[in-house]
């Protein structure tokens, strides 16, 4: 594709050539008010990297951004496409560059013009936006109102024209929110008042110090300049100041894919009220590691706040939605929840919930006794009917009817209590067992008073610590065969399958295999059988105690399900359900409950939904996200030593050399 470069001075007509118009007539006649307002909102400068949906939202940003200064733009040099006269680059400058023509110094119109070197150079890239590719922004004249009185002599159609370009600013503000910050909102500019504020005062704004705004603003810059595939999207209030952030990395990106199934909304460091609003979506990996989904700042636990998270989300996920999302008791989440995931299963952290015991029943007479049987409830219940049971029988011995805690966790039992949720899938993030608990994912990284600009530089540690722990994890599985402990079959074979660490939890199982010592035939019901498995387990006081299980065996359909429901809350089978299938003389596990995502080799074979065997001919922004996705796993991989890296330098080399020979046909190049 020609590229020519037109100057403003010039213009040239005829069919077949590009065109630049110079647009006096378009220039931002705003009048602006020199220095700067208390508490007013302030558009961010123009910075290279910054990226624009349409040429009209780059171009209305550039007007915002010159009114709030006190100049006027004009579009100094344009680009198009030869044949379809479509636009693919431009120079907006200050309307003061350049100087008059010589033929114009004559008339009686005084100079204007004075040279002025700011401006903004931007172009169409692959993904279908704009992109600022080079920026000035020093001017050699005075900035403000004073220059701009001619604007109060103006005809009906300036007045329009002027009326349709403050239209292009509020759309501007309210559509493109992620290229304009609020610089007066967070703090007075002009005083020295309290620059920290409460939650419960400005619901409806982050709760950020001085600097904090320019921080997220120059790391999100930055992420998208070195980061392919960076996402982050940015919300303003009526008053445009900020009020929510989500950005998402391009490894999160491509994890999502792979992870999305089962996420915990961990919303701890705003529901506690730490320095830095955060909340992150966490997934698990196939090593069972948590991974990161996305991350965002939000002013409030607020529906509206959670509801604008998550629709971001989904828009960055090009509409999918997980299976299964736990959270923290909420009612602003669970509406949220209830508008943007209709389809998933919203479940209550049950960890987050035992954490409160003390805090909630502390002061009770009988706090001990009311604690272990409330343990013994949830976490022993095999049936509804013995939990509903359990809980009655604790409230009427310890008095505690009116408890109002209790009365709502009672209500909300089918969101958090185990004996309910067997049909959930959870891969891990259930926390069904005493002990078990859901860790923030910046643990040791993130505590009550950590600034926001420091966590931005740990954000980053955190993250290459996990993806290297995820590669290491992914040599050792492939590279490494465990220990067998036992000659049953079962354990040979998922060994060859599954990675190391889920393995390891596999094994454990089979291991107490050995635990339950009797395995009888309950019922018949046509081709269902109900068998019964006796264990020893440990109860209070370390003391042996017998507990039976109910396991449900279909030969015809290889199906095998017990009532402790291991395989749903973990993704493998139990002990018990491995009993009756060594019973029945069953030899391998049937492959529905080999999970594809506990393999070794998951994210190789694994296509995500939203990626299309069928590749579509003409859209380069497809290829570009299967294949960044294709190579990071090679650059995750290719950074753990100085040997890995090598290989992976070279595997790139050899690939890029081939690409480069591959015969290019006429209508490969049509753009």
């Amino acid at each position: 594709m020609e590229e020519v470069s037109l100057s403003s001075e010039q213009v040239l007509s005829g069919e077949g050539n590009e065109t630049e118009k110079e647009r006096d007539g378009e220039e931002s006649e705003f009048v602006v008010q020199n220095g700067l307002t208390q508490g007013r909102k302030e558009f961010v400068a123009p910075a290279v990297g910054m990226e624009f949906e349409s040429y009209d939202d780059a171009y209305n940003y550039y007007n915002c951004y010159a009114k709030e200064m006190g100049f006027r733009v004009r579009v100094k040099n344009s680009w198009f496409k030869r044949n379809s006269r479509e636009k693919y680059g431009a120079v907006l400058c200050c309307s003061s560059q350049g100087f008059k023509r010589i033929k114009d110094v004559n008339r009686l119109r005084k100079e204007t013009r004075t040279g002025c070197p700011a401006m903004i150079r931007m172009r169409l890239v692959d993904s279908k936006r704009w992109r600022v590719l080079e920026v000035t922004l020093e001017h050699n004249h005075l900035l403000g109102a004073k220059i701009y009185k001619s604007m109060k002599k103006m005809g009906s159609g300036t007045k329009r024209k002027l009326q349709s370009n403050s239209d292009a600013e509020v759309r501007t503000i309210k559509l493109y929110r992620a290229l304009v910050i609020d610089a007066g909102g967070n703090f007075s500019l002009n005083s020295n008042a309290k620059e920290i504020r409460n939650f419960s005062d400005h619901p409806n704004q982050l709760n950020l110090k001085k600097g904090d705004t320019q921080a997220i603003y120059n790391y999100l810059c930055r992420m998208q300049l070195t980061n392919p595939n960076f996402f982050y999207l940015m919300d303003l209030n009526d008053e445009g100041c900020l009020r929510n952030v989500f950005w998402i990395d391009a490894r999160s990106r491509a994890a999502c894919g792979y992870f999305s199934d089962v996420i915990y909304f961990d919303n701890t460091y705003l529901a506690n009220k730490y320095e830095i609003p955060l909340v992150a979506l966490v997934g698990v990996n196939h090593h069972g590691q948590s991974v990161l989904l996305g991350c965002s700042l939000l002013a409030g636990e607020t529906t509206e706040s959670y509801v604008w998270l998550f629709k971001a989300w989904v828009t960055c996920m090009s509409g999918r939605t997980p299976q299964t999302i736990i959270t923290d008791r909420c009612t602003a989440l669970q509406n949220a929840i209830a508008e943007v995931f209709p389809r998933s299963h919203h479940r209550f952290g049950l960890s987050n919930i035992m954490k409160k015991v003390p805090e909630k029943l502390g002061g009770l007479r009988n706090y001990d006794a009311i604690r272990k049987a409330l343990i013994k409830a949830v976490y022993e219940s095999l049936k509804v009917i013995e939990f509903e049971s359990a809980w009655g029988f604790m409230i009427q011995r310890f008095a505690v009817s009116d408890h109002e805690w209790l009365r709502s966790l009672f209500e909300d039992r089918a969101r958090w209590a185990p004996v309910y949720l067997k049909d959930t899938q959870f891969a891990g993030v259930s926390c069904s067992q005493p002990g078990e608990t859901l860790n923030p994912f910046f643990d040791r990284y993130v505590h009550k008073q950590t600034p926001l600009k420091e966590f931005l530089d740990k954000y980053e540690l955190a993250l290459q610590k996990k993806h290297k722990e995820e590669a290491l994890a992914d040599i050792e599985s492939r590279n490494s065969g465990p220990n067998l402990k036992t000659r049953c079959f079962f354990e040979l074979q998922l060994s060859k399958v599954y990675t190391r660490e889920i393995f390891k939890k596999f094994q454990f199982e089979v291991e107490e295999m050995y635990s339950c010592f009797s395995t009888t035939q309950l019922h018949i019901d046509g081709p269902i059988i109900i068998f019964l498995v006796k264990e020893r387990v440990l109860g209070e006081g370390n003391r042996r105690e017998i507990r039976d299980f109910e396991v449900l065996f279909n030969r015809a359909a290889a199906e095998v399900r017990c009532i402790c429901s291991c395989f749903n809350f973990y993704g493998y089978l139990c002990r018990h359900a491995l009993c009756v299938l060594n019973f029945n003389g069953v030899e391998e596990i049937p492959s529905k409950y080999i999970l594809s995502r506990w393999k070794k080799d998951y994210k190789r074979l694994y296509v995500p939904d939203h990626v299309s065997n069928n590749v579509d001919g003409t859209d380069r922004v497809q290829w570009f996200n299967q294949l960044y996705r294709s190579a990071l796993q090679i650059v995750e991989e290719g950074a753990i030593s100085l040997e890995h890296y090598k290989i992976a330098l070279q595997a790139f080399d050899e690939s890029l050399n081939r690409v480069h020979n591959v015969e290019e046909k006429p209508e490969q190049l049509k753009i």
